[in-house]
């Protein structure tokens, strides 16, 4: 076993012991929770009788009887995600492979799961992130029936896994999977997407170019192939060990995809307390097992969207993770994968390179994760380096192979793309920030421009459109933030800066806002904390500040004398409630209210309280 790097150990006991308390608090719940035998024990029979009246045959008695585990199936499916299609059919999979482990699945709960890429620049991408907490509620609501002694979550997309960990946490006694479900085919190169995105941006193509340029990426049931947000959630859960080794990138409708939804199945069961192997997810999720997410996150250039999941769902396993983790980890891991927008390769380019498992065995090798974790394969993290395979019609694992298959795709820590994970913070006079630099070119890390300001990403094109944004600029779309109106992603405004940018501008863009998981080669500082919204200095920059980002030096600061910033009125704001509605949005008042701030996860749930014991509090 190779010796674990002194910066991975040093991060991981950090937080260790910043988040001792709450830590302690989670687990001592876990133990009050998980009790002997299937927890339907403890009801009462007209409760009882009413968790199994819906179901018929052997499953009712079974449950009547009070002799097999009960497991909760909790899926987002709907017929118009793209990703979430192929779970269909999933449930009555599960039932059929639980049943024959000797336990009884059911039904528990829907979760809703809305598309980024559907609400992308529209009203309803500004519920978007707020939609993970409400997912995360719904799991809670599908498990608190105490029916259950283990769950399977179906989920891929941006917010719907991440919700549905952190509602499965606050149950962190129950043993836990997550099935995914695999990306669709390759269509469209994304390079070529994005250059039909570029020119309809400069007015060179048109709409039906565009929407046949569209289509042709977006074109059946499985995840974008894109590396976004969805697939990156795939990979870091798969190297959290939630997955099944290997299964988080087989394709739809496909032999293996269902023989790994069978096995995951019957693994929960195996899982329950009682059964000899009782692994609980709040177990699982350990200091470790989040810091193997972060490192996987980084060696594959991911979205910079699990800048808030991540810690978001750390904190519902009370594990304190900040953005000063991220950044000391990305220095030392090194970036090994290039899949769009990092690269032109696709995730099914990268899984077909040697994907998740080869990852896993040259980080092992390296001393860059944590081997000796919890996983729902079992203990450690080697059974990640395997492969699943369909022999003489039955699921099995191999070696993934030792060389990577494409190394233009996936390469080895002795030939890293680059030597460090791409993700940097950056710090200064308007507060702290997120820059993703894999895809950004290093003659573009510095820029040294003055800003002109906005408070919507629409004001922007209508700006470009009309001629009045040229030159060098860094552009700041401030009032994004959670707090002013759910943060939304701003990923639209990439093709309009590419074409600054090509044009040979210096060109940043600065916001309080999040970009999209496929944010490319703009330097873009998101995510600015403290937002506008509740006071952030980003409020009071003015057109024609000169602003300086240098992602090499981690700064990101407006060169304004500070008495001078602080004197300074503020012109705009967010929404008001009566203001912010239309598209549901009026729903959300509360939780835009309640949450805190992105550094922290963008979440508006508290860390788990430890009773007579003051909570340290991570800014």
């Amino acid at each position: 076993m190779s010796q674990l790097h002194s910066v991975i150990a040093d991060v991981t006991d950090r937080i260790a012991a910043r988040s001792a308390r709450s830590r302690t608090a989670y687990l001592r719940r876990l133990a009050i929770a998980a009790g002997e035998g299937p927890a339907r024990g403890g009801l009462g029979c007209s409760n009882l009788a009413h968790g199994f009246a819906g179901i018929t045959g052997p499953d009712r008695a079974l449950l009547r009887a009070n002799r097999a585990p009960g497991v909760a199936i909790v899926s987002s499916y709907n017929d118009m995600l793209s990703a979430h299609k192929p779970f269909a059919d999933y449930p009555e999979i599960i039932k059929a492979a639980v049943r024959t482990a000797g336990g009884v699945a059911q039904f528990a709960g829907g979760v809703p799961a809305m598309c980024d890429g559907i609400t992308q620049g529209r009203g309803g991408m500004e519920l978007s992130l707020f939609s993970r907490e409400v997912i995360a509620m719904a799991t809670g609501v599908a498990l608190s029936h105490e029916m259950f002694d283990g769950a399977l979550l179906l989920g891929v997309c941006d917010k719907i896994v991440p919700g549905l960990l952190i509602g499965a946490l606050a149950f962190g006694h129950l043993p836990t999977l997550l099935i995914p479900a695999g990306p669709m085919a390759s269509g469209l190169p994304n390079k070529e997407k994005a250059r039909v995105r570029q020119l309809f941006a400069e007015g060179k193509a048109t709409r039906a170019d565009l929407l046949e340029a569209e289509e042709a990426s977006y074109h059946s049931p499985g995840t974008c192939t894109f590396y976004g947000t969805a697939n990156s959630n795939q990979l870091v859960v798969e190297v959290m060990g939630l997955h099944l080794p290997g299964s988080s990138f087989v394709p739809p409708d496909t032999g293996l995809r269902q023989a790994l939804t069978e096995h995951a199945a019957r693994r929960v069961v195996e899982l329950a307390h009682g059964r000899g192997e009782y692994t609980p997810i709040g177990e699982v999720v350990d200091e470790r097992s989040v810091v193997n997410g972060v490192v996987a996150l980084l060696a594959t250039g991911g979205s910079t969207n699990h800048t808030l999941h991540l810690p978001a769902i750390a904190a519902a396993a009370g594990i304190q993770l900040t953005w000063d983790d991220f950044s000391d980890l990305s220095r030392v891991v090194p970036l090994l994968a290039r899949i769009y927008p990092n690269g032109s390769a696709d995730i099914n380019h990268f899984h077909a390179a040697g994907g998740v498992p080869y990852l896993v065995g040259e980080l092992l090798d390296a001393g860059l994760l944590h081997a000796d974790v919890r996983t729902v394969a079992g203990p450690g993290l080697h059974r990640y380096r395997q492969e699943p395979t369909m022999a003489g019609g039955e699921l099995t694992w191999r070696d993934a192979p030792k060389r990577s298959q494409a190394p233009e795709v996936l390469t080895s820590v002795r030939e890293p793309f680059a030597g460090d994970g791409g993700l940097r913070v950056l710090h200064g006079n308007l507060g702290t920030s997120v820059i993703k630099v894999s895809a950004v070119a290093p003659e573009h890390r510095v820029v040294h421009a003055p800003a002109r300001v906005f408070t919507d990403q629409h004001a922007v094109s209508a700006a470009f459109a009309a001629g009045e944004v040229d030159g060098d600029v860094v552009v700041v779309v401030r009032n994004q933030g959670p707090r002013a109106n759910g943060m939304p992603e701003l990923h639209g405004l990439t093709p309009l800066l590419g074409v600054l940018m090509d044009r040979g501008h210096r060109v940043a863009l600065v916001t309080d806002g999040r970009m999209s998981g496929a944010s490319g080669k703009i330097p873009a500082a998101i995510q600015l904390t403290p937002e506008a919204a509740v006071g952030g200095m980003l409020a009071r920059v003015r057109d024609g500040d000169m602003i300086r980002l240098d992602a090499e030096a981690g700064i990101l600061e407006v060169l304004v004398p500070d008495a001078e910033l602080a004197a300074r009125a503020i012109v705009d704001g967010p929404p008001a409630d009566e203001e912010w509605v239309g598209v549901g949005r009026e729903l959300f008042g509360a939780l835009r209210t309640a949450v805190g701030p992105a550094s922290q996860g963008a979440s508006v749930f508290p860390l788990p309280a430890n009773p007579g014991l003051p909570m340290e509090v991570v800014q």
